[in-house]
């Protein structure tokens, strides 16, 4: 099914059909774990590679998921008309120095990895034969000097046959001035010591990025998950001192078991 592909492929980015060959509970539970290869952090030139889990529960009203861009977890109300709102607590990657030459280099200070808390909604439907799912998200740090962002992200099954299925994403998000400072500016003091010149990032646009999903059913509870994302930094983070590259790629590649 295209809606399950949305379901299953999309598990890996840190993403829900005619019918496969056996049938497939709708409040299924998907656990599992892979790899990702990803950025230092976004802007960064040099890669790192990283295990993530795999998650998909929607239980009444509880939630847990990594199939949405992020793994996040929380409460929702029952679909209504395809619409459901929640409210989630998020895990939020950081800035290692220990995983960058360059910030190495120029002493930039780590961002440790955190939580963020928010709400969400979230809208199932059709576009024509196309299930889509349209997701529009707040979170803000547990932080309060790491800011705000917001997404938006749609969600297409493009392909659902035998054993394989696919979908495709786009998203786009958005930063608050503290969020977009503390990621990408430069304050007079950092750059005394960093030998960088001092900058300062606005709130706006952040990134946007696109990308396929996909599954792949090995038996009735068995399936590989996998995704390929492009990202591209946008307004202020773009011009930062810290950014080597603009145009980040994340792959991931996972093996989970649906109950």
């Amino acid at each position: 099914m295209l809606r399950k592909a949305i379901a299953l492929a999309g598990a890996l980015c840190l993403v829900p059909s005619p019918c496969l060959a056996y049938q497939v509970p709708a409040d299924y539970v998907l656990l599992g774990a892979g790899i990702r290869s990803r950025p230092a952090y976004d802007g960064a030139a040099a890669s790192r590679s990283e295990a993530i889990p795999v998650v998909r529960y929607y239980g009444r009203p509880w939630f847990a998921r990594t199939t949405q861009g992020v793994l996040e977890a929380g409460a929702r109300t029952r679909p209504d008309h395809g619409l459901t709102y929640g409210a989630q607590l998020a895990y939020e990657g950081g800035r290692l120095q220990a995983e960058s030459a360059f910030l190495e280099n120029h002493r930039i200070e780590d961002i440790d990895p955190g939580a963020s808390l928010g709400v969400h909604a979230e809208w199932d439907a059709e576009l024509g034969r196309m299930p889509i799912t349209l997701l529009g998200r707040f979170r803000r740090h547990t932080d309060s000097a790491l800011g705000s962002q917001a997404d938006l992200r749609f969600t297409g099954g493009v392909y659902g046959g035998g054993r394989f299925n696919a979908a495709i994403f786009v998203q786009s998000t958005w930063a608050d001035g503290e969020a977009a400072q503390s990621h990408y500016g430069i304050t007079p003091a950092q750059s005394a010591a960093s030998g960088l010149p001092a900058y300062e990032a606005s709130g706006g646009i952040l990134h946007v990025s696109a990308g396929l999903l996909w599954s792949y059913d090995l038996d009735r509870a068995w399936m590989w998950v996998g995704g390929l994302e492009a990202r591209q930094l946008r307004g202020s983070a773009r011009g930062s001192p810290l950014v080597e590259d603009a145009t980040a790629t994340y792959f991931s590649l996972g093996l989970a078991y649906r109950f």
